[in-house]
């Protein structure tokens, strides 16, 4: 191990070593949130553009914040999603595009419907209703869920909430801006029923996934401590080995 050539592979481990060390750091100081969101800041109604603007993803802390904005509904958008639980029932939500402003939307669940008839009757009066004046919505902001492949036998079913395919069936989109997450409305009209939208769980500031991976990279830099150990004390008996072999020879 005192060789020039061990002392070199140790230097060498010993920087890597060190790279792994300032890794396990940088997670850990990431693992311990330092400034969390304060307890029920998520029921303090603010503006949507405060919030998050057109295109962006939501941050993590202000999933669920309660918002609040203004704009006209864009007729013949009106659309059902289906497999949408309310207080463990299961049944639908008619959702709508809600024209904030200029070229700008967001995809809003306006209610729950027990059944397909009622969100299809529930639609017909959206649509009647629509005269361009401009409506108030309240409701929790909630990140958009992702597409879902529809079945077969039914192809314009959807059973996810997602931005992305409502916007692929609205009208009037070109150059549009729209917002990635989705707003669900905290009072629903045309006859369909308030969606149940509790508050969000208060989240832990400590992320246990990043001290996993701060363990991680001691374990890292530790290996690389025992791979130069190992590979020495192998070139060690090796040379013991060809050297007992030598004299046996000699001796014979």
């Amino acid at each position: 191990m005192l060789r020039g050539r061990w002392i070199g592979m140790l230097l060498l481990c010993l920087v890597v070593a060190g790279v792994f060390a300032w890794l396990g750091q940088w997670q850990l100081e990431r693992a311990i949130e330092t400034d969390p969101p304060p307890a029920g800041a998520t029921e303090q109604v603010r503006p949507l553009t405060d919030v998050v603007e057109p295109g962006q993803y939501l941050p993590e802390p202000l999933v669920g914040q309660k918002v609040e904005t203004s704009g006209e509904w864009v007729e013949g958008d009106f659309l059902v999603v289906s497999s949408r639980f309310n207080d463990d029932v299961e049944g639908y939500w008619v959702t709508g595009q809600l024209r904030v402003a200029d070229r700008t939307s967001i995809a809003v669940a306006i209610g729950w419907a027990p059944d397909r008839e009622t969100a299809d009757a529930a639609i017909e009066r959206l649509d009647a209703e629509v005269d361009g004046s401009q409506v108030e919505i309240g409701g929790r902001i909630i990140s958009d869920e992702g597409p879902s492949v529809p079945p077969r036998t039914d192809p314009d079913r959807m059973d996810r909430m997602s931005t992305a395919a409502l916007l692929s069936r609205w009208h009037d989109t070109e150059e549009l801006d729209v917002y990635r997450p989705f707003l669900a409305s905290t009072t629903a009209t045309a006859g369909l029923v308030d969606i149940s939208s509790p508050a969000p769980e208060e989240q832990s500031p400590i992320n246990w996934l990043n001290i996993f991976y701060a363990v991680e990279w001691a374990i890292f830099a530790g290996f690389a401590f025992y791979l130069w150990y190992r590979l020495a004390k192998d070139a060690w008996e090796r040379e013991v080995e060809e050297f007992e072999d030598a004299r046996g020879v000699e001796t014979a």
